[in-house]
């Protein structure tokens, strides 16, 4: 054996080895190198800056309280009180509302906080990306950093959060505008963090929530395909014996000529029952599919998990027809089992159907859910006459200016007989997780209700419950 080669072959690794790990040594000091650089800045910058000691007060009690205090509502809090306590000037802090393009006025040193940016009237302010001085006071723009996806549109690096006003601010020094600038520097360095902190929670509870969402209803619905499986499995079965009793008797009557006529129509008839079952349980299993699919597409769309949240895909949509019928047709039989009637007349409106834009995958799956709920507790009742009555009803009504002046909604309902759920547990039953006192030995997670909310509440609408004189009433309402 040439042991050369051997002795060569590990020469050539070790020196890949040493040239890489030279590479790395390279690289951890050419890193550091460049942090060592920017503490030097800062350096030179704070010498620069000149700061008083009052000033460096006002920089470290803000970062300190920026950490005591949890909530958003508490650091925009800090962000007014700091100024006002050191130096007695009035504060107010404007933040951007993305969704409206726009600024509002979120807390000030004299109020406090005012409410949450999107649910706050516009300010009457500009916002440039420069400190500027109008009516008394000084304004300097609060940045934050930008998405990764936003930095890859846009040559800014920075995202304007909202502005800082000091009041009166008019007769500021160079030196004192330069301290507020930075003081603002660091009020949009602790909102950037807390903000997208809380983006980052509210991600993961919209997936964990989500996750929820298909179990309820795609996963456990998609077991009925083995229900229908089983059908089809055990007619197909059947179709092969009569095939195969057909097979037999044809050669015996070919043998001898004879044809037993009564023999002929029972096979016959019971050839096309056959036939007849197989084409019911494949529209069964085409239904259930295109239901299936429905809601998969509205559940996995990538909008959803990019923005962290439902995003409907609106359309003009006739209920009746496009949502309320297919999702009532796919229960029919299993209220039918149950002795359920359906009435399709109660709570009707002079129209036909309700024409709305919605999202038909979201607001389908807000009929399954209700339609479900009342497959579940729907129960006998006695109406005044005595008479017992079992029945399931969904009807819309149209409610004149219900969202404001000219802004009409729709109103649908789902009614069911039964006992009426109890007063204390009135206000919880649209919660998550939550299953009330009736539910017993009932199957179900407590999300279905839950799910209606959110999916109505992104089409800005309601719901609410209501008892009625034989059960009970699980409506939402739409503007129209």
């Amino acid at each position: 054996m040439d042991h050369r080669g051997g002795h060569q072959g590990c020469g050539i690794r070790w020196n890949n080895w040493s040239n890489r790990n030279k590479m790395n040594t390279d690289l951890v000091m050419k890193d550091l190198a460049r942090i060592f650089s920017r503490v030097k800045d800062k350096r030179r910058d704070y010498a620069r800056y000149n700061f008083s000691t009052e000033q460096d007060s006002v920089l470290k009690t803000f970062f300190d309280l920026a950490q005591e205090f949890e909530s958003l509502d508490d650091l925009y809090r800090v962000c007014v009180a700091v100024p006002k306590a050191f130096f007695g000037l009035d504060t107010n802090l404007y933040l951007s509302d993305s969704r409206r393009q726009l600024l509002v006025l979120v807390c000030t040193s004299t109020e406090g906080y005012l409410g949450s940016p999107d649910k706050l009237p516009p300010a009457v302010i500009k916002a440039p990306r420069e400190a500027f001085i109008e009516h008394e006071s000084f304004f300097t723009p609060i940045f934050g950093k930008m998405e990764i996806a936003e930095v890859e549109k846009t040559e800014e690096r920075q995202e304007l959060l909202g502005m800082l006003e000091i009041s009166p601010g008019s007769d500021l020094t160079a030196s004192e505008q330069l301290f507020f600038q930075k003081y603002a520097n660091r009020i949009g360095y602790s909102l950037y963090n807390r903000i997208l902190t809380q983006r980052n929670i509210e991600h993961l509870k919209f997936i964990d929530s989500l996750v929820a969402d298909i179990e309820h209803n795609v996963i456990v619905p998609n077991m009925a395909f083995r229900l229908f499986l089983r059908r089809l499995q055990g007619k197909i079965c059947k179709n092969r014996e009569i095939e195969s009793m057909l097979g037999e008797k044809f050669k015996g009557l070919g043998e001898n000529g004879t044809l037993d006529r009564d023999w002929q129509e029972r096979v016959m008839a019971e050839l096309r029952e056959v036939n007849r079952g197989l084409e019911e349980e494949f529209n069964n299993i085409e239904n259930h599919n295109r239901n299936i699919s429905l809601f998969v597409e509205s559940l996995f769309r990538r909008s959803h998990f990019q923005e962290g949240r439902f995003i409907p895909q609106k359309r003009l949509c006739n209920f009746r027809k496009e949502v309320i019928e297919p999702q009532l047709e796919r229960l029919r039989d299993r209220f039918s089992s149950k002795g359920i009637a359906i009435d399709d007349q109660l709570g009707r409106g002079p129209e036909e159907s309700v024409v709305a834009v919605v999202d038909v995958g979201l607001i389908s799956q807000v009929y399954a859910n209700l339609f479900s709920n009342a497959l579940k507790y729907t129960r006998v009742a006695k109406d005044m006459d005595g008479a017992e009555k079992k029945f399931v009803a969904y009807g819309q009504e149209i409610l004149a200016d219900y969202f404001g002046s000219g802004r009409d909604g729709a109103r649908f309902n789902v009614i069911n007989t039964g006992p009426h759920i109890p007063i204390e547990e009135r206000e919880r039953i649209f919660e998550d997780g939550y299953r009330g006192s009736q539910a017993g030995s009932e199957p179900g997670t407590g999300h279905g209700l839950s799910f209606v909310k959110r999916a109505v509440e992104i089409h800005e609408g309601v719901v609410g419950y209501e008892p009625t004189p034989l059960g009970n009433n699980f409506y939402f309402i739409l503007p129209k």
